[in-house]
């Protein structure tokens, strides 16, 4: 896997929306700095769509901390071909096409909790991490605590957002897999 850009974070669809329905849409702001947080033309077009049903996706739309891309060059565009020949069904994950396309193209760490995008992700050699990861590594950089991110994920888990421990979880999912240690408890 090729090391993470310093510089930007290009997120799903999935971690935007779930963040700002929970609430927690300004912790990302605070976690991704001083990287920018990018928002394909694709994210953007689902986030839009969504908007008319659930209102929370207008926080993303106008935050505006976050920077929008329109997939136009050359590379992106042969990059989103690619990945939606694996990932595309109907009009399903071409969101995460959009992010895997501009993670390659400007060597950014995708935000994508999709297990096969992430495994794409990975064969492609493309800096990838879950929310769960992101969250973890504020916790180790100091930025929240343990029991703050514990709180977070249960929100997260109130809106029906997947996640591998249960309410109340998250501590000790992230013990058992070393994710943080007992020390940044």
């Amino acid at each position: 896997m090729s090391e993470p850009s310093v510089d930007e974070l290009v997120l799903d669809t999935g971690p935007l929306s779930h963040l700002a329905e929970a609430g927690w849409l300004g912790v990302l702001r605070t976690v991704a700095a001083p990287r920018a947080v990018v928002i394909t033309d694709a994210v953007e077009h689902e986030l839009r769509q969504g908007s008319h049903s659930r209102p929370h996706l207008q926080q993303v739309l106008n935050a505006e901390w976050t920077k929008k891309h329109s997939l136009v060059s050359g590379t992106e565009i042969a990059s989103f071909a690619h990945f939606s020949e694996f990932l595309v069904s109907g009009s399903r994950n071409v969101g995460e096409c959009s992010v895997l396309a501009y993670a390659q193209a400007h060597k950014a760490t995708a935000v994508i909790d999709d297990r096969a995008a992430r495994n794409l992700a990975q064969d492609a050699g493309i800096a990838c991490q879950g929310t769960l990861g992101l969250l973890c590594e504020a916790i180790r950089a100091g930025l929240l605590t343990t029991a703050m991110v514990g709180s977070l994920a249960d929100h997260l888990i109130e809106t029906k957002y997947h996640l591998p421990f249960p309410p109340g979880g998250f501590e000790v999912w992230a013990n058992e897999h070393g994710i943080i240690s007992p020390n940044e408890n």
